[in-house]
């Protein structure tokens, strides 16, 4: 390739993001072939690949099954597990609780999401999670689905942040976060607000640069202020499915959001195939070049224009 094709791909890139990113995090360790990077802040070593919580709540799969997929992800060197009080009636947790036993807990950074936005409905959130997952700590608890407008103030002011400041010194959560997937002016609210967030989660995939973006919009704030960054949604969601378009591949997709500065990708996980074919992917990648991105970008950029392939922000709201 000649000079001036490489500089003007390079150039390309670095225009197409509009960022000042220096590539992904390094990597901090290796375990059983899988990269840890630090979760921000928290200085926690967290695996690359995370396992989602709600699809290994799905009535048609078996409680065996999810106990088998959650401890060989583990086993294969996945340490991060993502969950949410309100997946599947609980039924989520309950699972993940179950095939935590037997020293499981010990090998994992344990996640869920608080549905309520009040102090007394964030502590029965907390106390069934906590009972669910049949564990004394939470390592990260997650103000989950910030996707309406008023949102920002409540967490702020109707007592559920006060509240998990004070479970935080009462020893049941180690670290607090937020997440959301529908605006990025109200992530942009909840960090400018003032809280000094541990973490952050937010749907980073190849389409989002595009559309609505939180990569353009919320990822250098996040890094600024060396908050864990989360990613999730990088197929698109369960019903967005940017892959099924046939333009990207799977593993692009997901390689596309390891390479951004995040520290975990969530991914949903209701088969030993899918888990055999993410830890894969986590295990074999590496960072793209300028050039690789460029190329992805430009073959996304018409499947993202309104919105198709992320519905959760054009569709979907909180009730």
């Amino acid at each position: 390739m000649s000079w001036k094709r490489r500089d003007f791909l390079r150039v390309t890139a670095a225009a197409a993001t509009g960022l000042a990113f220096s590539g992904p995090p390094a990597v901090c360790e290796v375990r059983n072939g899988m990269p840890y990077r630090v979760l921000g802040k928290t200085g926690e070593k967290v695996s690359l690949l995370a396992l989602g919580g709600f699809h290994i709540g799905w009535d048609w799969l078996s409680d065996q099954e999810a106990t088998r997929i959650i401890r060989t992800a583990i086993d294969d060197g996945v340490n991060f597990l993502d969950n949410a009080w309100i997946y599947n009636d609980g039924r989520s947790e309950t699972r993940m609780g179950n095939a935590l036993r037997d020293g499981y807990r010990d090998r994992v950074f344990l996640m869920t999401k608080l549905r309520h936005l009040d102090a007394k409905g964030a502590e029965k959130d907390l106390e069934e999670s906590l009972k669910r997952l049949q564990t004394e700590v939470i390592d990260l608890w997650q103000f989950h689905e910030i996707v309406n407008a008023d949102e920002p103030q409540k967490v702020y002011s109707n007592g559920a942040l006060e509240f998990a400041l004070k479970a935080k010194e009462q020893g049941k959560i180690r670290y607090i976060g937020f997440t959301g997937h529908k605006d990025p002016s109200i992530h942009a609210e909840m960090i400018d607000r003032g809280f000094d967030w541990d973490t952050v989660q937010m749907p980073l995939n190849v389409c989002d640069h595009h559309f609505q973006s939180f990569e353009k919009v919320i990822l250098p704030k996040a890094v600024e202020k060396n908050m864990g960054v989360i990613a999730m949604k990088t197929l698109g969601g369960t019903s967005g499915k940017i892959h099924e378009a046939g333009v990207v591949s799977v593993a692009e997709c997901m390689t596309y959001s390891m390479n951004l500065p995040v520290s975990t990708v969530v991914s949903g996980i209701d088969s030993m195939e899918i888990l055999q074919e993410n830890l894969s992917i986590a295990k074999s990648y590496k960072p793209l070049s300028e050039e690789r991105v460029a190329g992805l970008l430009e073959k996304t950029k018409a499947l993202a224009a309104e919105g198709e392939h992320e519905p959760f922000k054009t569709k979907w709201a909180k009730a």
